[in-house]
C-alpha cells in the first residue's frame, strides 16, 4: 500500500494529537493498579519502580509503541497498553478483596480521568475565546483523551482473561466454578485474534462492544457543557 505525503501528513498529525491522551491513560491505569496493591499489602509493584507516572517505567515495546502505530495508519486512532504491573496476591491482607479493586483500579483509574478531561473540555469551549491559538487543537486532543479512557477502561472490565474484568469476577467465585471460568484463559487469544480479524475486514466488532463507552464519553462532555454553559 502507497503512502502519499497528505496521508504520512495525516498520520504524523493523528499521533501527535493522540499520543499525550494515550500515554497518560496507560501509565495511570497501571500506576493505579500498583497503588492499589501496595494499599492491600503487595508491595511487589512499587519495589520494582512501578508505582510511578513515568511512561518508561510502564513501557511494552508491541502495546506502547508497535500496535499503537500500526493502529494510527489504519486510521483506528492510537491505542494499545502498557506492561502489566506484578502482583503477589499472596501478599494481600485480604485475598478476594484485594483482587477486586486491586483489578477495579486501573478501570476505575481511567473513568476518573476520563470525567476529567471531560470537564476541562467543557470548560475551554464554555469559557475560553476561540481566538485562542490551540483553541481547536486543545479541543482534539481533550477529546481523543476523554474517549481513549472510557474506551480503556470499558474494554479491560470485559469478563474475558486476561481483563481485570475477569479477575475482578473470578473474585467471587471458588472451588470448580473458579477453574472453569479461569480455564477461559485457554480460548481468549483466539477470541481475541478473531475479534480483530474481523475489525480488519471492516466488520466492527470491537466499535459495537465500546459503543457504551463512547456514549458514556459523548455524555460527560455534554453533561459538563450545559453546567459550565449554565455558570
Amino acid at each position: 500500500m502507497k503512502v502519499g505525503m497528505n496521508d504520512l501528513n495525516s498520520i504524523l498529525f493523528n499521533i501527535a494529537q493522540s499520543a499525550p491522551g494515550f500515554l497518560l491513560a496507560i501509565v495511570v491505569h497501571e500506576a493505579a493498579h500498583a497503588w492499589m496493591a501496595n494499599k492491600f499489602g503487595d508491595p511487589t509493584a512499587k519495589n520494582e519502580g512501578r508505582l510511578t507516572l513515568n511512561p518508561a517505567a510502564h513501557y511494552d515495546p508491541w502495546g506502547t509503541i508497535f500496535f499503537p502505530l500500526l493502529a494510527a495508519v489504519g486510521n483506528w486512532g492510537v491505542i494499545g497498553w502498557a506492561k502489566p504491573v506484578p502482583i503477589e496476591v499472596r501478599n494481600f491482607k485480604n485475598i478476594r478483596k484485594g483482587i477486586f479493586w486491586v483489578s477495579f483500579a486501573g478501570p476505575l483509574s481511567n473513568i476518573i480521568l476520563g470525567t476529567f478531561f471531560a470537564m476541562v473540555f467543557a470548560l475551554i469551549v464554555t469559557k475560553v475565546p476561540v481566538s485562542w491559538g490551540y483553541y481547536s487543537i486543545a479541543l482534539q486532543m481533550l477529546d481523543y483523551a476523554v474517549m481513549i479512557n472510557f474506551i480503556l477502561a470499558f474494554f479491560n472490565l470485559i469478563p474475558l482473561p486476561p481483563l481485570d474484568g475477569s479477575k475482578m469476577v473470578s473474585s467471587f467465585l471458588k472451588g470448580h466454578a473458579l477453574q472453569k471460568y479461569e480455564s477461559l484463559a485457554n480460548y481468549a487469544p483466539a477470541i481475541f485474534m478473531m475479534v480483530f480479524v474481523l475489525s480488519f475486514m471492516g466488520i466492527h466488532t470491537i466499535g459495537y462492544l465500546l459503543l457504551p463507552a463512547q456514549h458514556l464519553a459523548k455524555y460527560m462532555m455534554f453533561f459538563f457543557l450545559n453546567v459550565f454553559g449554565s455558570l
